[in-house]
């Protein structure tokens, strides 16, 4: 064992418990205050059982009233909530991947927008049948972000994503009669099946939440990931820091939070300019730091090297430093709490989207037609606030850790080239990796992903489960928050590998990796379903037979309710610690922890105890060894 250490939860609580110290002094409201306040929870809510979907209600079931007003009984109303929540979370990642084709179309030689990689466009507009031969690549990208962005709205076929998966695959979707048609549609289509007097019967509720997923995860955030990719550069492996000892005293903070990298690529660049560093000086700064929060600080980290303080449950700790200038947010799991929160310090609390507006924010709206031109105004203004800070009020944790992120599908077959034996072996695929699987040097892999949740103590499901799955030679790809709790505590460190069990650490080793890979952002969770699929197709085996599971142990959002379905139905099996409110209908809950199954090849377990949790994945993971004979 050599001389790695992690930061513990504890020390991180410890931290923030400082940190609400300061915010007492001022006044200040925290998370932490408010669950007090909202517990306990409304358990008709946590079951699925009440229905508002019409104004003859609300109907709640119980004992004796075991219908609603129209008559449907608690297994409709669970599955039509349990819809409901599917098509929140897929709207909302798939209007984040239409923004960056949106972004595509405005890319130009010497615009603000620019296409940093050439290869990965024409290789995907040669999988779409585009004609890429002697084109200008601009051109070429004009036309894939039209087309990309008549994916969201064609009126005939099924998303052109699809294709990448195995035939297998595909044959169960197209059996299922879950195949993801236009992306839209299939929101659309899930809300009416939700309306009064529609779908009340349990199995097509859930085959239209597996489809949605699907629109999701092989649609609208696969154009967001990939186009991305295009636009601001394929992940490959950078070092960086993480957690909120990143933020520096002496300098002007902006810390960026929310999802879409159209805001943050265009803020980081700005924040480079030489004027705007010169200017931070004559404001009384040493420099400018800009550090995120959330998926805008995984999609920042992984192509730039830009610190990440901290994930959802930490956003408003940044502000509780007093050190934070600016907190500059675009879309999605932002707190309306971080406006009167920025009003006890001198924050801007600047938010930028038409679809994100919130009160007690200083609205500069952000469009990619006028990209340069607010990014520079949102930066000046986070500069001139530097003189407002109160320096009684500043305090910023001494923690940080090393990572290494930026992990894509990409980087990650790269990997693998560069430590088989010749140059003759060096296949590009993800062979190497199927061979260290199949030898017992790695047992499996977990792809693990989601939010913070109070109801599990913010990153201890995440740091325990990932600290026992390598020690059991167990790799794991993490996304999201999730990823950013292993950064936190050391866990995306190179020297981590001594946490690990002998195959793995030989392993990291071998590739000079860490022992939890970043994947990227939530959308970015479409990456592992093309890593699975490489795996699935360069094995001979189907998906389903991979020693491969998924886990959200602490997730919360609309969101990840969409994704687990796309990795459920994509043939993996997926780990829960919080239930998704179906507990109150045996007929959903069977549904997805054992019926889908018989569509997809996997399915849902839910276990709030997470020792429990991590033990059934790897026997689930054991149990796909041995039916493989390794």
């Amino acid at each position: 064992m050599g001389n790695f250490k992690m930061t513990t939860v504890e020390e991180m609580e410890a931290a923030t418990n400082r940190l609400l110290e300061t915010g007492a002094k001022v006044g200040a409201d925290a998370w932490q205050f408010r669950v007090k306040n909202q517990t306990p929870h409304c358990k008709f809510g946590e079951q699925g059982v009440c229905c508002r979907i019409c104004s003859m209600g609300p109907c709640r079931i119980t004992p004796k009233a075991p219908r609603g007003i129209c008559g449907c009984d608690v297994h409709g109303i669970v599955g039509r909530n349990y819809l409901k929540f599917t098509a929140g979370g897929a709207a909302t990642h798939s209007d984040h991947g239409r923004e960056i084709c949106n972004t595509l179309g405005h890319a130009a030689p010497d615009g603000a927008y620019k296409v940093k990689d050439p290869a990965k466009l024409i290789r995907i507009a040669k999988e779409w049948g585009v004609e890429t031969e002697g084109r200008d690549i601009y051109d070429l990208a004009h036309e894939m972000s039209e087309l990309a962005l008549s994916e969201y709205g064609k009126n005939h076929g099924v998303s052109r994503w699809l294709k990448r998966a195995p035939q297998h695959t595909q044959d169960l979707w197209h059996n299922a009669g879950i195949e993801p048609r236009a992306i839209d549609r299939e929101v659309s289509c899930a809300l009416h099946m939700t309306h009064m007097g529609c779908s009340s019967k349990p199995e097509a509720l859930i085959r239209q939440s597996l489809r949605n997923g699907l629109s999701d995860g092989w649609g609208g955030s696969m154009c967001g990931t990939e186009f991305s990719d295009v636009l601001f550069g394929t992940p490959k492996p950078i070092d960086t820091e993480a957690n909120l000892g990143v933020m520096v005293a002496e300098n002007v903070n902006i810390v960026v939070h929310g999802h879409d990298p159209s805001l943050s690529e265009m803020i980081c660049e700005v924040a480079d300019d030489p004027e705007m560093i010169a200017y931070a000086k004559e404001m009384g700064a040493k420099g400018i730091t800009i550090s995120g929060v959330c998926c805008t600080s995984n999609e920042v980290a992984m192509r730039r090297g830009i610190p990440m303080a901290g994930n959802f449950l930490q956003q408003e700790n940044v502000v509780l430093t007093g050190a934070c200038e600016a907190i500059v947010v675009d879309v999605q799991c932002i707190f309306p709490a971080l406006g009167p929160l920025s009003k006890c310090f001198h924050t801007k609390f600047i938010t930028t989207s038409p679809i994100a507006q919130m009160p007690d924010s200083d609205y500069i709206e952000f469009s990619a037609g006028t990209a340069l031109e607010k990014a520079k105004e949102i930066v000046k203004t986070a500069i001139e606030n530097f003189k407002n800070r109160k320096p009684d009020l500043v305090y910023i944790p001494d923690m940080k850790q090393k990572a290494t992120v930026g992990y894509s599908v990409e980087a990650i077959v790269k990997t693998l080239d560069g430590v088989t034996n010749s140059q003759v072996d060096k296949t590009g695929t993800t062979k190497p990796l199927v061979d260290c699987i199949t030898s017992g040097v790695i047992r499996g892999a977990v792809a693990m992903v989601g939010c913070n949740n109070p109801k599990i103590r913010p990153d201890y499901a995440h740091i325990e489960l990932m600290k026992k799955l390598i020690a059991n030679d167990i790799i794991v790809v993490a996304s999201g928050c999730s990823a950013q709790a292993a950064a936190k505590a050391g866990l995306m460190d190179k020297a981590a590998k001594d946490l690990c069990g002998a195959g793995l650490k030989r392993v990291c080793e071998l590739a000079d990796i860490p022992p939890v890979l970043h994947m990227g952002s939530c959308v970015d969770i479409s990456r592992m379903m093309v890593l699975v699929s490489e795996l699935a197709k360069d094995s001979g085996l189907n998906i389903s037979q991979l020693p491969v599971v998924g886990c959200a142990p602490e997730w919360m959002s609309e969101k990840a309710v969409s994704i687990g379905n796309y990795v459920v139905a994509t043939g993996i099996d997926t780990f829960l610690g919080v239930d998704p409110y179906v507990s109150g209908s045996t007929e959903i809950t069977e549904l997805l922890t054992s019926g889908v199954k018989d569509w997809v090849e996997a399915s849902y377990t839910v276990e709030k105890d997470i020792d429990k949790l991590v033990d059934k994945m790897i026997e689930r993971i054991e149990e796909k060894r041995t039916a493989l004979g390794i």
